[in-house]
Protein backbone atom coordinates (compact mmCIF):
# COMPACT_ATOMS: atom_id res chain seq x y z
CA UNK A 1 0.00 0.00 0.00
CA UNK A 2 1.46 3.39 -0.98
CA UNK A 3 1.39 6.41 1.33
CA UNK A 4 -1.69 7.95 -0.33
CA UNK A 5 -3.70 4.74 0.04
CA UNK A 6 -2.40 4.33 3.60
CA UNK A 7 -3.53 7.83 4.58
CA UNK A 8 -6.94 7.21 3.02
CA UNK A 9 -7.23 3.95 4.96
CA UNK A 10 -6.30 5.66 8.23
CA UNK A 11 -8.83 8.44 7.67
CA UNK A 12 -11.61 6.00 6.82
CA UNK A 13 -10.96 3.98 9.98
CA UNK A 14 -10.72 7.00 12.28
CA UNK A 15 -13.72 8.75 10.75
CA UNK A 16 -15.82 5.65 11.38
CA UNK A 17 -15.03 5.95 15.09
CA UNK A 18 -15.34 9.73 15.10
CA UNK A 19 -18.87 9.56 13.75
CA UNK A 20 -19.92 8.01 17.08
CA UNK A 21 -18.83 11.09 19.05
CA UNK A 22 -18.75 13.95 16.53
CA UNK A 23 -21.10 16.92 16.42
CA UNK A 24 -22.55 17.10 12.87
CA UNK A 25 -22.17 20.29 10.87
CA UNK A 26 -25.28 21.81 9.28
CA UNK A 27 -23.32 22.45 6.06
CA UNK A 28 -21.47 19.16 5.75
CA UNK A 29 -23.37 16.73 8.03
CA UNK A 30 -20.77 14.01 8.77
CA UNK A 31 -18.53 14.56 5.76
CA UNK A 32 -15.24 14.73 7.67
CA UNK A 33 -13.37 15.33 4.43
CA UNK A 34 -14.88 18.83 4.38
CA UNK A 35 -14.62 19.99 7.99
CA UNK A 36 -12.89 19.22 11.31
CA UNK A 37 -15.67 18.27 13.68
CA UNK A 38 -16.35 19.22 17.25
CA UNK A 39 -16.86 16.21 19.49
CA UNK A 40 -18.10 14.95 22.84
CA UNK A 41 -15.68 16.12 25.51
CA UNK A 42 -14.45 19.04 23.43
CA UNK A 43 -14.80 21.38 26.42
CA UNK A 44 -12.45 19.19 28.48
CA UNK A 45 -9.87 19.05 25.67
CA UNK A 46 -9.83 22.84 25.35
CA UNK A 47 -9.66 23.22 29.15
CA UNK A 48 -6.50 21.10 29.11
CA UNK A 49 -5.05 23.37 26.44
CA UNK A 50 -5.85 26.60 28.27
CA UNK A 51 -4.26 25.19 31.45
CA UNK A 52 -1.02 24.42 29.59
CA UNK A 53 2.09 26.63 29.64
CA UNK A 54 2.08 27.21 25.87
CA UNK A 55 -1.33 28.87 26.03
CA UNK A 56 -0.61 30.77 29.24
CA UNK A 57 2.58 32.22 27.78
CA UNK A 58 1.02 33.17 24.43
CA UNK A 59 -0.20 36.63 23.50
CA UNK A 60 -0.63 36.23 19.72
CA UNK A 61 -2.01 32.84 18.71
CA UNK A 62 -2.93 31.29 15.38
CA UNK A 63 -6.07 29.13 15.68
CA UNK A 64 -7.51 27.28 12.70
CA UNK A 65 -11.21 27.71 11.76
CA UNK A 66 -12.10 24.20 12.95
CA UNK A 67 -15.41 23.46 14.68
CA UNK A 68 -13.65 21.96 17.70
CA UNK A 69 -11.81 25.26 18.29
CA UNK A 70 -14.71 27.75 18.41
CA UNK A 71 -14.70 27.70 22.21
CA UNK A 72 -10.91 28.15 22.27
CA UNK A 73 -11.12 31.30 20.15
CA UNK A 74 -13.83 32.59 22.48
CA UNK A 75 -11.74 31.87 25.59
CA UNK A 76 -8.66 33.44 24.03
CA UNK A 77 -10.55 36.70 23.51
CA UNK A 78 -11.83 36.60 27.08
CA UNK A 79 -8.24 36.08 28.25
CA UNK A 80 -7.07 39.13 26.30
CA UNK A 81 -5.16 37.19 23.65
CA UNK A 82 -5.06 38.28 20.01
CA UNK A 83 -6.12 35.57 17.56
CA UNK A 84 -4.96 35.19 13.96
CA UNK A 85 -7.08 32.76 11.94
CA UNK A 86 -8.20 31.96 8.44
CA UNK A 87 -11.63 31.87 6.84
CA UNK A 88 -13.26 28.58 5.89
CA UNK A 89 -14.36 29.71 2.45
CA UNK A 90 -12.79 28.76 -0.87
CA UNK A 91 -11.09 32.16 -1.03
CA UNK A 92 -9.21 31.41 2.18
CA UNK A 93 -7.65 34.47 3.80
CA UNK A 94 -6.28 35.67 7.15
CA UNK A 95 -8.29 37.58 9.75
CA UNK A 96 -7.29 39.13 13.06
CA UNK A 97 -9.39 39.11 16.22
CA UNK A 98 -8.01 41.66 18.66
CA UNK A 99 -10.00 41.80 21.93
CA UNK A 100 -8.99 45.43 22.36
CA UNK A 101 -10.96 46.30 19.21
CA UNK A 102 -14.00 44.10 19.89
CA UNK A 103 -16.76 44.74 22.40
CA UNK A 104 -16.77 41.97 25.06
CA UNK A 105 -20.43 41.25 24.33
CA UNK A 106 -19.35 40.28 20.80
CA UNK A 107 -16.52 37.91 21.78
CA UNK A 108 -18.68 34.80 21.40
CA UNK A 109 -19.97 35.93 18.01
CA UNK A 110 -16.48 36.94 16.86
CA UNK A 111 -15.17 33.46 17.64
CA UNK A 112 -17.55 31.87 15.11
CA UNK A 113 -16.82 31.62 11.40
CA UNK A 114 -19.68 33.94 10.45
CA UNK A 115 -18.96 36.45 13.20
CA UNK A 116 -15.24 36.54 12.53
CA UNK A 117 -15.81 38.01 9.06
CA UNK A 118 -18.13 40.69 10.46
CA UNK A 119 -16.30 41.62 13.66
CA UNK A 120 -12.69 40.77 12.87
CA UNK A 121 -10.21 42.58 10.65
CA UNK A 122 -8.96 41.09 7.36
CA UNK A 123 -5.17 41.19 7.11
CA UNK A 124 -2.77 40.66 4.23
CA UNK A 125 0.59 38.93 4.42
CA UNK A 126 2.21 42.36 4.32
CA UNK A 127 0.18 43.26 7.41
CA UNK A 128 1.21 40.03 9.13
CA UNK A 129 4.87 40.62 8.28
CA UNK A 130 4.72 43.82 10.36
CA UNK A 131 3.20 42.05 13.37
CA UNK A 132 5.05 40.47 16.27
CA UNK A 133 6.03 36.80 15.87
CA UNK A 134 3.32 34.30 16.71
CA UNK A 135 3.57 32.60 20.09
CA UNK A 136 1.43 29.53 19.42
CA UNK A 137 -0.13 27.54 16.55
CA UNK A 138 -3.28 25.51 17.30
CA UNK A 139 -5.19 23.22 14.96
CA UNK A 140 -7.74 20.44 14.88
CA UNK A 141 -7.02 17.45 12.66
CA UNK A 142 -8.46 14.25 11.25
CA UNK A 143 -6.02 11.88 12.94
CA UNK A 144 -2.71 12.10 14.79
CA UNK A 145 -0.27 9.67 16.36
CA UNK A 146 1.69 9.84 19.61
CA UNK A 147 4.65 11.35 17.76
CA UNK A 148 2.46 14.29 16.74
CA UNK A 149 2.27 13.36 13.05
CA UNK A 150 -1.03 14.69 11.71
CA UNK A 151 -3.39 13.40 9.04
CA UNK A 152 -5.84 16.20 8.34
CA UNK A 153 -8.74 16.27 5.89
CA UNK A 154 -6.28 15.81 3.05
CA UNK A 155 -6.33 19.42 1.80
CA UNK A 156 -3.11 20.59 3.48
CA UNK A 157 -4.44 23.95 4.68
CA UNK A 158 -2.59 24.02 8.02
CA UNK A 159 0.66 22.98 6.36
CA UNK A 160 0.24 25.82 3.84
CA UNK A 161 -0.54 28.30 6.62
CA UNK A 162 2.54 27.17 8.53
CA UNK A 163 4.62 27.52 5.35
CA UNK A 164 3.41 31.05 4.65
CA UNK A 165 3.96 32.24 8.21
CA UNK A 166 7.37 30.57 8.29
CA UNK A 167 8.46 32.31 5.10
CA UNK A 168 7.30 35.63 6.57
CA UNK A 169 9.47 34.99 9.63
CA UNK A 170 6.45 35.11 11.97
CA UNK A 171 7.06 31.55 13.22
CA UNK A 172 10.09 29.28 13.53
CA UNK A 173 10.90 25.70 14.50
CA UNK A 174 10.73 26.92 18.11
CA UNK A 175 7.09 28.03 17.78
CA UNK A 176 4.95 25.49 19.68
CA UNK A 177 2.14 23.76 17.83
CA UNK A 178 -0.84 21.95 19.37
CA UNK A 179 -3.59 19.65 18.13
CA UNK A 180 -7.02 19.30 19.73
CA UNK A 181 -8.68 15.96 19.00
CA UNK A 182 -10.92 13.26 20.43
CA UNK A 183 -9.18 10.21 21.92
CA UNK A 184 -10.41 8.08 19.03
CA UNK A 185 -8.35 10.24 16.66
CA UNK A 186 -5.05 9.41 18.38
CA UNK A 187 -3.22 6.54 16.68
CA UNK A 188 -0.56 4.14 17.94
CA UNK A 189 0.84 3.35 14.50
CA UNK A 190 3.92 4.88 12.93
CA UNK A 191 3.26 7.65 10.42
CA UNK A 192 6.05 9.25 8.39
CA UNK A 193 5.75 13.02 7.88
CA UNK A 194 6.61 14.59 4.56
CA UNK A 195 9.13 17.43 4.49
CA UNK A 196 6.34 20.04 4.62
CA UNK A 197 4.10 18.26 7.18
CA UNK A 198 3.66 20.02 10.51
CA UNK A 199 3.89 17.96 13.69
CA UNK A 200 2.34 18.90 17.03
CA UNK A 201 4.41 19.55 20.16
CA UNK A 202 1.44 18.59 22.31
CA UNK A 203 -1.92 16.86 21.79
CA UNK A 204 -4.99 17.64 23.86
CA UNK A 205 -7.88 15.19 24.12
CA UNK A 206 -10.82 15.08 26.55
CA UNK A 207 -8.86 12.69 28.81
CA UNK A 208 -5.16 13.21 28.03
CA UNK A 209 -2.40 15.73 27.45
CA UNK A 210 0.24 14.07 25.27
CA UNK A 211 3.62 15.77 25.12
CA UNK A 212 5.64 14.98 21.97
CA UNK A 213 9.40 14.59 22.13
CA UNK A 214 11.47 16.23 19.39
CA UNK A 215 8.56 16.99 17.02
CA UNK A 216 9.39 17.45 13.35
CA UNK A 217 8.98 21.05 12.22
CA UNK A 218 9.20 21.89 8.50
CA UNK A 219 11.79 24.47 7.51
CA UNK A 220 11.01 24.67 3.81
CA UNK A 221 8.18 27.18 3.71
CA UNK A 222 6.00 26.78 0.60
CA UNK A 223 7.34 24.30 -1.95
CA UNK A 224 5.95 25.90 -5.10
CA UNK A 225 6.75 22.94 -7.33
CA UNK A 226 4.74 20.63 -5.06
CA UNK A 227 1.84 22.96 -4.33
CA UNK A 228 -1.58 21.86 -5.57
CA UNK A 229 -2.49 24.30 -8.41
CA UNK A 230 -6.10 24.43 -7.16
CA UNK A 231 -4.88 25.52 -3.72
CA UNK A 232 -2.81 28.30 -5.30
CA UNK A 233 -5.76 29.45 -7.42
CA UNK A 234 -8.20 29.58 -4.49
CA UNK A 235 -6.01 30.96 -1.67
CA UNK A 236 -5.17 34.63 -2.29
CA UNK A 237 -2.44 34.77 0.40
CA UNK A 238 -0.46 32.17 -1.56
CA UNK A 239 -0.69 34.41 -4.62
CA UNK A 240 0.39 37.37 -2.50
CA UNK A 241 3.34 35.41 -1.09
CA UNK A 242 4.57 34.51 -4.55
CA UNK A 243 4.21 38.12 -5.68
CA UNK A 244 6.30 39.16 -2.70
CA UNK A 245 9.12 36.99 -4.04
CA UNK A 246 9.55 35.08 -0.78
Amino acid sequence: MDIVDHKASVRERVWGELRKVAVPDSRFHYDFGEFIADFEGGEAAVARLTDHKFYKNARLTFITPDNCLDRLRHQALIDGKTVLMTTYSIKRGFWLLNPAWISPDLYLYASTLDGMERVGQPVTLKDIAKMAPLDYMVTGTGAINHEGVRFGKGHGFFDAEWGMLYQLGRISTDTPSAAVVHDCQVLDECLTPDVYDTVADVIFTPTRTIEVRNPHKPTCGILWDRLDPHMYETIPPLQELKAMGL
